[in-house]
């Protein structure tokens, strides 16, 4: 589909990228970038600590939810499950990717911690665990199982999380 989208054969294609791995990374390279840009570059405007960890939640269910580069759903979800038992050059990357953005969430909310917005015995992977896991499920119950209420049942999920995040004064 690509190559024929770039009016090129796909001999040519693989030919430019040397082989379909580096062409697959190329692709996740440039996904991310395209991911960064929406959400992790509106979150930084915001203020630190919980409204940032706010703004990344809302534009990362908005990139979820109205990617219309992406029609398959998210790439990264999308290849995780094809590449987790399949060694290699694509699969390392991604796993690299996804660990840092991994360490990206943790690292936000231990600057909510910090800045007196969550509890102070909270545990930032934790936090990014269930942070992730809450994009995973909506990825699941939305795409799979068609539930309509998917969206709503994140938002819940995230409010959770984020009223057991909370330092009480």
């Amino acid at each position: 589909m690509l190559a024929d989208r770039l009016n090129m054969s796909k001999s040519g294609l693989f030919a430019h990228f040397g082989s379909k791995e580096e062409l697959e990374k190329a692709m996740l390279d440039e996904a991310a970038q395209r991911f960064m840009q929406q959400i992790w570059q509106p979150a930084m405007k915001a203020p630190r600590g919980r409204p940032r960890v706010e703004v990344l939640f809302r534009e990362w269910l908005d990139w979820s939810l109205h990617n219309d580069d992406m029609p398959g759903g998210c790439l990264f979800v999308t290849l995780s499950a094809e590449y987790d038992d399949k060694p290699g050059p694509v699969r390392d990357h991604l796993a690299e990717m996804q660990s840092q953005w991994q360490a990206t969430l943790a690292r936000s909310a231990k600057i909510a911690m910090e800045e007196g917005h969550f509890r102070k015995d909270m545990d930032p992977k934790q936090f990014a665990y269930e942070l992730q896991g809450i994009f995973l499920s909506l990825t699941y119950f939305r795409r799979l199982l068609r539930d309509t209420a998917a969206v709503e049942r994140a938002e819940t999920a995230f409010k959770s999380l984020l009223d057991r995040s909370a330092a009480t004064h």
